[in-house]
């Protein structure tokens, strides 16, 4: 087990250390930060003095380690459109991007994974049938459509959700939510619902798969001739080892509603980290930019090595891999 986690982690370093170079990159070879700080209106002088601050005169190798080590502290520099401390900003909009895709996370597993036993088990039934239907669509159509429509149904037509912005927040020591109000579910509502649905249909189908599969194994087959009951057999055997590669994928999808967030968050005017990400662009706003980038990939490396320690621990044939590589 312990080789296991340092090889991921290990594995973790590189990945990270390749992001940063990438985001280090964007300072060199995407725009001067002294021109988009000062404008051309700068003196000499100043544009002198910037450089210098910055740290822009030193040799790129040793402006690569500054960068490196203010990272790890968790510094980026300043913004150039905002002219505040880029950590100050992902202080501010990160909740926001969190509790979106918490509760989007939340809605596709509570609804994927029953909606995927079902249609494995009564793959005749007309429900199945209608289930089906819902998740090609739910895959087919792009997530702003999606947006979109909900906001003409829901916002416009009916008026029954607000269609833009985060309401209703409360302050927790610091970590701003809108969890915890009536305000706060009507606005979130929408987004984590367009944000889910994709994730959704793919746990769906996914489980029903596997289902399909597991229920025509020799084990489960030798569990009903035991003269175990349906409910023993199809959730006791089958759904058990269903959920082995579903934790896998829903930690990879965890990631991707992360990136698709940028959309959901335009569309719905959310102020998360994609919101600000999509600005940053606008104006080539370079330390939010690379923040952002090394901030996902974070996000990835610790969701995957989670996940990686969950397939590790649920699958005894990765224990005795291991164990036999090991031993050789």
């Amino acid at each position: 087990m312990l080789a296991f986690i340092v090889q991921r982690l290990f594995q973790a370093i590189i990945v990270m250390f390749v992001v940063g170079l990438i985001s280090f990159s964007l300072f060199q070879y995407v725009g001067d930060p002294v021109n988009n700080m000062l404008g051309p209106e700068g003196s000499i002088e100043e544009r002198e003095r910037l450089r210098e601050r910055l740290g822009l005169n030193d040799p790129v190798p040793l402006q690569f380690m500054h960068y490196v080590g203010n990272a790890l502290q968790g510094e980026f520099g300043l913004s150039y459109r905002m002219g505040k401390p880029v950590d100050e900003l992902i202080v501010e909009r990160l909740p926001a991007t969190i509790e979106l895709v918490f509760v989007s996370a939340i809605i596709a597993l509570l609804v994927g994974v029953p909606m995927g036993v079902y249609t494995g088990l009564n793959r005749n039934s007309w429900l199945s049938r209608i289930f089906l239907t819902v998740s090609l669509v739910g895959i087919s159509l792009p997530t702003f459509v999606i947006g979109i429509l909900m906001i003409l149904i829901f916002g416009v037509w009916l008026g029954w959700l607000p269609t833009f912005g985060r309401g209703g927040v409360v302050d927790l020591g610091g970590w701003q939510t809108s969890l915890l109000t009536l305000q706060g579910w009507s606005h979130i509502i929408m987004p984590a619902i367009t944000l889910a649905l994709f994730q959704l249909t793919l746990i769906m189908r996914l489980v029903r798969a596997e289902m399909l599969e597991v229920l025509r194994t020799d084990y489960i087959k030798f569990a009903r001739a035991r003269g175990l009951r349906n409910r023993a057999v199809n959730y006791g055997h089958a759904l058990k080892n269903t959920l082995v590669p579903v934790i896998t994928i829903m930690g990879l999808q965890i990631g991707s509603l992360l990136a698709f967030s940028i959309i959901t968050e335009t569309v719905f005017a959310w102020p998360g980290m994609g919101l600000l990400f999509l600005q940053g662009i606008a104006f080539v706003d370079i330390p939010v930019m690379s923040s952002y980038l090394v901030l996902m990939a974070l996000f990835f490396v610790i969701i995957n090595l989670i996940v990686d320690l969950l397939y590790y621990a649920v699958d005894p044939r990765l224990r005795a891999e291991h164990v036999g590589g090991a031993a050789h």
